[in-house]
């Protein structure tokens, strides 16, 4: 496998000089990540296809770019991947032609499914698709296959995103890319760097991803109360003081990101589901955990401890981003210290982030999360 990342700015094309040799023209696969802006240009789609006339095209908009060890904005980022001796095959669903995203994805899911597939990747409208249920449907595949991936983004307006793939990028899109073969060994880590504070509590009243009451209380109130004097800068603030939320049934929480609240409602909204009956507890920002999850995420994907992942995909939130303001490099130099500086790397800030917990299992919807894919292609 030969991993080659590149950038499109002032019409003009760049390899990083991190990149492994290849042609150009023979690359099987290329995922492109840039801003909504740049993706709306009407000629985009044809400018990465002049430069890859034989690739699988995945373009995705974000809230800001991946591009190895520096976060940029307003920009257009691409690896292009040749492979030795695994094969992809893509395959795109549009929301709009379905009732529920539960059953785009599993539409999506079943267009893929194989005796020898290795691995998915999902890139996903991060506005009209509701991720939770996107991440249910891609679990009824096979339980074995390992699935990453994230919802686009439009920097940090959430009001719509585009995702294409072999055409212009558009709204309403689901793509999933399936890679087949035995060569191929693909590993993940997913980690928040969170500090927890206050009494866990139950969620007593909610609708999907809307919360009103925990412990029959308001839960507004209840927020705010925890929040002290940062409530006078909600929703803004919000940001920095995520939820963990343990799910029935399961054993690990998950964070949500609070994307607005109703004040005439008295109820907040989630960037995912928050089921009655889960528990929660307060969380907040701690700029030094947070670069030592996004370490230990790249230091769980090191599968072999004397090969090097021929590359690396990280998909962080756009949570994330905001609260690192311009020290949002630190993330991604502290995944490149982990895993080698010679590992190309490349990613974006996403509305939701899909990923299963460490222990493999179920993919998941995160939020506030550094996830990372490790590719290795053996001999």
């Amino acid at each position: 496998m030969v991993a080659s990342i590149v950038q499109f700015s002032d019409n003009t094309w760049s390899k990083h000089a991190v990149s492994q040799s290849a042609e150009d023209k023979n690359a099987q696969l290329v995922l492109c990540f840039g801003a909504k802006g740049v993706l709306q240009q009407p000629t985009i789609f044809d400018t990465v296809k002049k430069r890859f006339p034989k690739s699988e095209i995945a373009m995705c908009s974000t809230a800001g770019e991946i591009y190895h060890d520096t976060v940029q904005d307003d920009s257009l980022v691409a690896v292009a991947i040749t492979f030795s001796s695994t094969r992809i095959k893509t395959a795109s669903v549009n929301i709009r032609d379905f009732n529920t995203s539960f059953d785009a994805a599993q539409g999506l899911i079943n267009n893929l499914i194989a005796k020898d597939l290795a691995y998915v990747l999902v890139l996903s409208d991060g506005n009209l698709v509701n991720g939770s249920e996107l991440v249910k449907g891609l679990n009824t595949g096979d339980k074995k296959v390992l699935v990453t991936g994230g919802l686009a983004a439009d920097a940090a307006n959430f009001k719509s995103t585009l995702v294409g793939l072999n055409e212009q990028p558009s709204e309403g899109k689901i793509v999933g890319i399936g890679f087949y073969g035995k060569k191929l060994v693909v590993s993940h880590g997913s980690q928040g760097g969170w500090d927890t504070f206050g009494l866990e509590k139950e969620i007593t009243s909610a609708e999907a991803n809307v919360l009103y009451e925990i412990d029959h209380e308001n839960a507004l109130d209840i927020y705010k109360k925890y929040l002290g004097p940062d409530a006078e800068n909600l929703p803004g603030s919000a940001l920095f003081f995520p939820l963990s939320v343990t799910i029935p049934g399961t054993t690990k929480s998950i964070v949500r990101t609070i994307l607005s609240i109703d004040e005439e409602k008295k109820s907040m909204t989630f960037a995912g589901d928050v089921p009655i009956g889960s528990t929660v507890r307060f969380m907040k920002a701690n700029f030094d955990k947070l670069t030592v999850a996004a370490a230990m995420a790249a230091q769980e994907t090191s599968s072999y401890s004397d090969l090097k992942p021929d590359l690396a995909l990280l998909i962080s939130c756009v949570g994330r981003k905001l609260i690192y303001g311009p020290r949002i490099d630190e993330e991604v130099e502290a995944v490149s210290e982990t895993l080698g500086k010679n590992v190309p790397l490349i990613g974006f800030y996403a509305n939701g982030e899909i990923s299963p917990f460490r222990d493999r299992g179920n993919c998941q919807l995160h939020n506030q999360t550094m996830t990372i894919t490790s590719f290795y292609e053996l001999p």
